[in-house]
């Protein structure tokens, strides 16, 4: 993508105040930040600098309270919550440290499920495929309770690129699994990243995550910090 095309994810002075035990907390301040298409962007920064809460505005999932925020020319802000599920189930995949898979479906019908709310008629098929790529064919008529962590966040995986998405969000998408089965997550996620090219936007604390970003922005105090390039970001 050229400077010159608008980007995928335009954000102008966001910012997120929530109501606390003692009144009012404001977690993100005056974010403005452009994304392009294909980027993969790496949000990084302490514990409770809010980085998560970045990325559920950036996907609708949590409503900014100030700013502007447009995904892919559409204005996220003036959205109420019904046209933004709609719009995250058309154009969004989001990956959750804790899976987030439902206990009572198989590992195919985690998969198939957002692919028939889409409509697609094919929905077991597609979701066979995707359970084959990363490498759960056979565990498809599994549930969440038989499969391993790193098992689970493949089939998280595949049912967030199923449909296709123009951008994913993953938060810590490493951060429950042990060294092994991260790093193969790591090198999937990124694999899977390349062959679909999808924009994708990353929570990590990991270094070696970051590194593999192309570019890398770093929080504190709800604020973003000058941007870093990623092996700057992993020192």
């Amino acid at each position: 993508m050229t400077e010159t095309e608008p980007p995928v994810l335009h954000l102008k002075d966001a910012s997120l105040t929530l109501n606390g035990n003692t009144g009012p907390v404001q977690i993100l301040r005056g974010i403005s930040l452009d994304v392009r298409k294909g980027q993969t962007l790496g949000l990084i920064g302490p514990s409770g600098s809010g980085k998560s809460s970045l990325l559920m505005v950036m996907g609708g999932l949590e409503l900014a309270t100030g700013g502007q925020i447009t995904a892919l020319g559409q204005d996220l802000t003036a959205m109420d919550e019904d046209a933004l599920a709609r719009f995250r189930r058309a154009h969004m995949g989001v990956v959750f440290q804790s899976f987030h898979l439902i206990p009572t479906m198989t590992a195919l019908e985690n998969v198939a499920t957002p692919l028939e709310l889409a409509g697609r008629r094919d929905a077991f098929d597609l979701a066979q495929a995707e359970l084959e790529a990363v490498g759960l064919g056979h565990r498809a008529g599994h549930f969440p309770a038989q499969l391993s962590g790193g098992e689970q966040q493949r089939v998280a995986l595949a049912r967030a690129l199923a449909p296709r998405p123009s951008i994913l969000l993953a938060d810590e998408p490493t951060g429950n699994l042990d060294e092994a089965n991260g790093a193969a997550v790591m090198d999937l996620l990124f694999g899977l990243r390349d062959r679909t090219g999808a924009t994708l936007i990353m929570v990590t604390h990991a270094p070696e995550l970051a590194a593999r970003c192309d570019r890398v922005v770093r929080l504190r105090d709800g604020q973003l910090a000058a941007p870093q390039q990623a092996t700057e970001a992993a020192e």
